[in-house]
């Protein structure tokens, strides 16, 4: 079995262009090779306001990017999301991720690593592929309500500041370790991969760490 650790933000569109390309690597595996995928908190800009700011002047202020080179770098985004079958929304707004992190880390807690990764791509699905507002309540209690979790438990948690220390320590744990750019994949622990690689390049990386043992 390898263990996948996920490091992520779900405002990162290069994030979704990961995952998808991970879970068809995942796919293309079957089983050959058992995978256990684990999601990890980061956050590209913890100062993001609550009620979101919009993404072109994010984009300016946070990466000195011109009109032009967003519209580049936009357009580059949803060829590769058309290559792997998703499909980007005009997203307008960008919002703290914060509280969705509390949320991941709840759910691997006491539901399941799987659910929490049901519950990461709902939350790419929703952000990168429909443009809702992820740090909104009703958003995130939706989503909740979607995969059969405890909607009740969810809304508790995000009304109060459960499980705020944790995630923001698993933040730091990652980045002490030098992860500063997302997605970044850990292997076992041990193997390093950054950026959004083909489903091609993940499945063969998968297989040989496999056979090596």
């Amino acid at each position: 079995m390898l263990r996948i650790d996920f490091v992520s933000d779900v405002n990162c569109p290069w994030c979704a262009l990961g995952l998808t390309a991970l879970d068809a690597a995942i796919a293309r595996l079957g089983t050959d090779i058992t995978i256990a995928v684990h999601c990890q908190p980061f956050e590209l800009n913890p100062q993001l306001p609550v009620d979101g700011i919009k993404l072109v002047d994010y984009l300016q202020k946070k990466y000195g990017m011109s009109t032009e080179q967003i519209a580049q770098t936009h357009n580059t985004i949803h060829a590769r999301g058309a290559e792997l079958g998703f499909e980007f929304a005009q997203r307008e707004f960008i919002w703290n991720s914060f509280n969705s992190q509390r949320l991941l880390y709840w759910i691997e807690q006491e539901y399941s690593a799987e659910k929490q990764l049901e519950f990461k791509r709902a939350l790419v699905h929703a952000y990168q592929g429909e443009g809702r507002n992820i740090n909104d309540t009703t958003v995130l209690l939706d989503l909740v309500n979607s995969l059969a979790l405890d909607k009740t438990r969810a809304q508790n948690i995000l009304a109060s500041d459960e499980f705020t220390t944790e995630v923001r320590a698993k933040q730091q744990q990652w980045i002490n370790a030098g992860i500063n750019a997302v997605p970044s994949v850990i292997i076992n622990n041990q193997h390093l991969v950054q950026g959004a690689q083909s489903p091609e390049t993940y499945e063969q990386i998968f297989r040989e760490l496999a056979a090596a043992g």
